[in-house]
């Protein structure tokens, strides 16, 4: 039986989430998903096994010269059990593992007007750290307030047929 700790939250594909960017669904819309892995550090790998990451400031930049892709703001605390010398600074900009086609069809997404690489959740498949992204476009007000009332609506009648 698996410990009730954060980064224990299993699906049933094998991967144990550690932190889900709950914000990034209201305040914007999914278009697009991507899976990337994440480059880390030893003392990072082990502050995220134990459940502690920020994903919420979290934004991607995917370079336009290079076929390169960053991950900047996401914050990663210092494991504390770690050696001085292993410290690494909580909101270094890191690299995001992909694949040159990858890259270039998340650049040409990226080109329309108003959308951001925003990511989703930090999460672990198969022991290696990965980072679901979306391509997204920021929500009006309106429409944020629209979305609360589905949601309102979908829990009323989910209510109404359990009693």
């Amino acid at each position: 039986m698996a410990k009730a700790g954060k980064a224990d939250k299993s699906e049933s594909d094998g991967r144990k989430v550690v932190a889900t960017n709950r914000r990034a669904f209201h305040d914007y819309h999914v278009m697009d998903r991507f899976e990337a892995g994440l480059k880390l550090l030893g003392a990072e790998v082990k502050s995220l096994r134990a459940g502690h990451c920020v994903i919420s400031d979290a934004y991607a930049m995917v370079d336009r010269k290079k076929y390169a892709a960053w991950l900047f703001n996401l914050q990663i605390p210092e494991w504390n059990a770690g050696n001085q010398i292993e410290r690494h600074e909580p909101k270094r900009k890191r690299v995001l593992l992909l694949h040159k086609r990858e890259i270039l069809r998340m650049r040409q997404t990226l080109k329309e007007q108003g959308l951001t690489l925003i990511p989703l959740s930090v999460y672990f498949r198969n022991g290696f750290a990965k980072i679901e992204l979306g391509v997204c476009k920021g929500k009006k007000l309106y429409d944020k307030r629209e979305s609360l009332k589905e949601k309102q609506a979908k829990r009323e009648i989910a209510r109404r047929v359990k009693h």
